[in-house]
């Protein structure tokens, strides 16, 4: 699904000064990666960008200018393509998921976030890992169930993901998994990883004996609407800093879906990291 597509289905006319709810704010979103990035426009970041724009990837700068290069890069290389299969939307945060083509030689699996402020957007977060094959159950990262319902659950199920990486990965407490994790149905979109709560131990099991752990630290943002909720996380995977990005979709209170993207934190290198990481 193109950017064009989402917002065509979901575009809200509102003046941008003028966003009431979440879904103003996402129409508005939707419609500034349309007309910037997807269309390759870099004089309309001026519309729907501020000035100051605060800027977490470390390879651009801060600022709308440092925006309308890279648009402008990316548009002459005749070659960019943006995807989303889900945006969700959560107060002034808006988060897309999707897969990126042109940045290199291998397309991009991505999370997007953007805050909006005073009909702007101020801020910009993300996490990108080269496209892999299919897991072990046949599912690409990107693929699966789309459609946000129960949005009367939103709060509890933003709690329920918040505890779940609080307990059962943050301080390691002994949970009951299927308080939080669907035994009947869980589908796994981690390229390493197999459907079910087995395939999830099996993956386990085999960075044990590998002498790998994976220990998350630190929630940053927990992003929800109705039954997806995106954690933003940091924490290492064997020795190595990472930003852990994972999407649940819940069911009845429970995690059935899962994809991430799990990336490198910057090093002391990165040649734009003056907002850091989250």
């Amino acid at each position: 699904m193109t950017l064009r597509t989402i917002a065509a289905a979901t575009l809200i006319a509102t003046a941008p000064a003028a966003f009431a709810e979440s879904a103003d704010v996402k129409a508005f979103a939707i419609e500034a990666l349309t007309e910037t990035l997807a269309k390759g426009n870099a004089e309309a970041v001026d519309r729907y960008f501020d000035p100051g724009y605060i800027q977490h990837n470390p390879d651009v700068p801060n600022g709308a200018e440092a925006l309308k290069g890279l648009i402008a890069q990316l548009s002459a290389s005749g070659s960019f393509k943006a995807d989303f299969a889900r945006v969700i939307a959560d107060g002034d945060m808006v988060a897309f998921h999707g897969r990126y083509e042109g940045f290199g030689p291998t397309p991009m699996i991505a999370f997007d976030v953007f805050r909006v402020e005073n009909g702007k957007i101020v801020e910009h977060w993300d996490n990108l890992i080269p496209e892999a094959a299919p897991n072990p159950s046949g599912r690409t990262p990107i693929d699966g169930a789309t459609e946000i319902t129960d949005l009367d659950q939103t709060e509890a199920n933003k709690a329920k993901v918040t505890e779940f990486i609080t307990k059962g990965l943050i301080t390691h407490e002994e949970i009951n998994i299927t308080d939080y994790i669907s035994p009947v149905t869980y589908i796994q979109h981690n390229p390493m990883v197999a459907d079910g709560l087995e395939g999830f131990g099996a993956f386990m099991a085999q960075m044990a004996e590998k002498g790998i752990s994976m220990e998350y630290s630190k929630i940053h943002h927990v992003i929800g609407e109705g039954n997806f909720v995106l954690a933003m996380s940091e924490g290492t995977f064997g020795e190595d800093p990472q930003a852990f990005y994972d999407l649940f979709r819940l069911e009845d209170g429970l995690i059935v879906e899962h994809w991430d993207v799990i990336a490198p934190m910057p090093g002391a290198d990165a040649p734009h990291n003056e907002a850091g990481k989250f």
